[in-house]
């Protein structure tokens, strides 16, 4: 198959935003119990490694069982309003039982990947409230990691972090984890390494990327307390490489996951099982290193309201049973926070309404009446996220980028010219 199009996903975060998201965490925080963090100097070398203090850690989230079911959540925000979405997504699907967050660590720079103080706090505060919750991070493997650094220097890169050049920051990373009492992340480490959108990408030199993500996890598995789970998480097909290649092997892998939105133009959800390196041959070969699947992201994409594929991926993650799931839920990908996608919405709604992880009811005894089956609730239209803009101002285009941090269209008053009081 062709090399797909690099996905151009600016709802998940800028990379360069990690020092407004720092600054709206702690003011988050500071409204509820759990302080942030404070901000150790930035080290120049190799930083020493202190034991973290004793304290009450977050239950390991367990593993799902033959009658529970998938653990599922969705990508809202990146920062403290990912958070406080959580629940209104929650309320939307009938008090549906949310067990993951998913949020990503900047890959601008080292000291972001590092998990700069305050960034996390959040997400570990919402993480340990309830034992069986899952918090997913996604980790880059390199600084610069969405500014596309040609093949070249990529491969000189990957042979560094092959030699131990970056080590300290992913020993770093853990400690942070560990003191923010959630040794038990799910870290999704350099995903879609078969692609070409990211610098972390494995295809310059698949032997030193392999090397280098064996580096890494050997290096936080290091850290006293940790409990971490890593999750290899190539995007779905060939893409630019068969990310079978990229695979460093069962030692350092925990889940093997796939991120699989709803593309190329004119493939079938049946097709996308079949493909080479698709859905199919993602569950074959998990199952031939015996590791259990995820799915970090997933959602509409090049197909629009699809709601086909939104059906047939539900449905197929309900079977194979994934550890957890997030769908993308921004436009054009999403479902809640996307108003673009009726179809596949009134399905998503439908299928996850009113779940949870409660087990099946017990089969009444011979004899006794069965109550009826309940019906599924209607799916009323999805309300617009879009706040409307007063009758006395005109909206003001800035773009996609500015209003999301903004929360929404500035609005230029009509009669800004007037000096009446």
């Amino acid at each position: 198959m062709a090399v797909r199009q690099s996905r151009a996903r600016s709802g998940r975060r800028p990379a360069h935003a990690a020092a407004v998201a720092a600054i709206a965490a702690a003011a988050f925080l500071a409204a509820g119990p759990g302080a942030a963090a404070g901000e150790p100097a930035a080290p120049a070398t190799e930083p020493a490694a202190p034991a973290p203090e004793p304290g009450p850690e977050a239950a390991p989230a367990p593993e799902p069982g033959p009658e529970a079911a998938p653990a599922f959540g969705a990508y809202l925000d990146y920062g403290p309003r990912g958070v406080a979405r959580m629940a209104a997504l929650s309320h939307w699907l009938g008090g549906a039982e949310l067990r993951v967050g998913h949020t990503y660590l900047p890959g601008d720079r080292w000291s972001n990947i590092e998990g700069a103080p305050g960034f996390l706090d959040v997400w570990a505060d919402w993480r340990t409230r309830k034992a069986d919750r899952m918090l997913v991070l996604n980790v880059p493997m390199m600084e610069r990691n969405e500014e596309h650094v040609d093949d070249d220097e990529v491969r000189e890169l990957l042979r560094q972090g092959a030699a131990g050049r970056f080590d300290h920051h992913f020993r770093a990373l853990a400690e942070r984890l560990v003191a923010l009492k959630v040794p038990d992340t799910v870290l999704v480490l350099g995903w879609e390494m078969n692609g070409t959108t990211y610098t972390h990408r494995c295809g310059p030199d698949p032997e030193a990327w392999k090397t280098y993500w064996n580096r890494i996890v050997t290096t936080m598995r290091a850290v006293p307390g940790q409990k971490f789970r890593f999750d290899f998480a190539p995007s779905r097909g060939r893409d630019a490489v068969p990310w079978t290649r990229c695979y460093p092997g069962d030692d350092t892998v925990d889940i093997i996951g796939m991120d699989s939105y709803d593309q190329p133009r004119g493939m079938t959800f049946d097709e996308q099982v079949k493909e080479p390196y698709g859905l199919q041959a993602h569950v074959d070969f998990a199952k031939a290193h015996g590791k259990p699947v995820s799915y970090p992201e997933w959602g509409l994409f090049r197909n629009g309201d699809n709601a086909a594929y939104m059906r047939g991926m539900l449905a197929w993650m309900d079977e194979h049973k994934p550890v957890y799931n997030t769908v993308t839920d921004y436009c054009p990908h999403g479902v809640w926070q996307c108003d673009d996608n009726p179809r596949s919405t009134a399905v998503y709604r439908s299928v996850l309404f009113g779940r949870t992880d409660e087990t099946e009811p017990t089969v009444p005894e011979p004899g006794t009446s069965t109550p009826p089956a309940p019906t599924a609730p209607p799916v009323p239209p999805v309300p617009s996220t879009a706040p409307e803009s007063p009758a006395d101002c005109s909206p003001l285009e800035l773009g996609d980028w500015v209003e999301h941090w903004l929360g929404g269209k500035l609005c230029l008053r009509l009669d800004w010219y007037s000096r009446e009081k």
